[in-house]
């Protein structure tokens, strides 16, 4: 069992964008601290991750994950697991672990509904097929749009992917209505770039809650983590364990898990690597959202509040960055809205 969060979780988090809502000492073992989101809704700051997640595995992952305390499932339409998702939670609900009301339940608009006409017929479908009449967080998948009205990853009879000429500022203010009409509780963006974001700022109505961007040791993102602070925006850390099982990866290249470096802190703490990654996010007041299918790793994943990393350890983690970006999508690099030819 969870055992009671340690004092040092709340210190020093009481930066201008959020802070956490520290939970009665009675229900504390069981309960995720939040971030408070800058239109006050409460965001768990830990969350169950579910890209690459299986059809045929993810029922069951999101069936364990929120029996043993989780209540933050982020989900996509192109991860083509939303329906198995859906079944997960409410077998949960049906059982009486939980109402519809204790879950933060995210999803995202992909790349080929980015016209403002496509974004509530998407989204329906996305709330159909989770089971849900609303989801407390909606995010604009990537800056970039795909041709429409065909297959999820378009191309041409040479393999050329093909784009869309749809502005991001188009697609959110889709976001921003289907808010309006209480489909979404929240709206915000993911893989936008500092510009991008100040776009949307500009032109838009609604603040974004958060910007979800790949985040681990490799790939601190202290200066985007800082400027989104600037904007009342938080972040959330995708791929915090590296993404060990990414489609792409080469041989050889280097497991953020099994750095020497972080497996000495690990053996520190008496921790494993991952619950060391998942709580460097925290600390930093980000939202951690890592993904696993297997019971004893979701259940390993959620033991991150029962210890505190020191501020050295803290800071060794900090310094192991080296722009090591795993998600580049290099291959749509030629992409008029491809978010990281700019540094942050």
């Amino acid at each position: 069992m969870l055992v009671a969060t340690s004092r040092a979780v709340w210190r020093g988090l009481s930066s201008a964008h959020s802070s956490l809502t520290r939970p009665p000492l009675s229900t504390m073992a069981a309960t995720v601290p939040s971030i408070t989101l800058n239109n006050g809704k409460k965001f768990p700051v830990l969350g169950l991750g579910t890209w690459k997640s299986k059809p045929g595995e993810v029922t069951q992952a999101v069936k364990d994950a929120i029996a043993c305390g989780y209540r933050h499932i982020d989900c996509a339409y192109v991860y083509g697991n939303e329906a198995e998702v859906g079944a997960g939670i409410k077998a949960k609900i049906d059982d009486g672990t939980v109402k519809r009301e204790d879950l933060f339940i995210t999803s995202k608009l992909w790349n080929t509904f980015h016209s403002k006409a496509l974004v509530a017929p998407v989204l329906k479908e996305s709330l159909t097929n989770l089971g849900l009449d609303y989801l407390d967080l909606y995010l604009i998948h990537w800056p970039m749009g795909y041709k429409e009205g065909g297959e999820l990853f378009p191309v041409d009879a040479n393999k050329k992917n093909l784009y869309s000429d749809v502005d991001y500022v188009e697609s959110w203010r889709g976001l921003e209505t289907v808010q309006k009409e209480g489909l979404v509780h929240s709206i915000g963006v993911s893989n936008f770039n500092k510009d991008q974001i100040e776009r949307v700022l500009k032109e838009g109505e609604i603040v974004p809650v958060t910007n979800q961007i790949e985040c681990h040791p490799y790939l601190n993102q202290k200066k985007m983590i800082d400027y989104c602070r600037s904007k009342d925006i938080v972040v959330t850390a995708y791929s915090p364990l590296g993404s060990p099982d990414r489609p792409w990866a080469k041989p050889g290249e280097p497991q953020l898990m099994d750095d020497p470096k972080i497996v000495a802190i690990a053996e520190k703490y008496k921790k494993t690597p991952a619950q060391i990654l998942i709580r460097y996010q925290i600390q930093r007041d980000v939202v951690v959202i890592p993904k696993s299918v297997t019971k004893s790793r979701i259940e390993s994943n959620f033991q991150v509040f029962d210890f505190t990393l020191s501020d050295e350890d803290m800071k060794t983690i900090d310094s192991f960055d080296c722009n090591g970006r795993l998600l580049h999508l290099d291959w749509v690099n030629d992409h008029k809205d491809y978010p990281f030819h700019t540094e942050f």
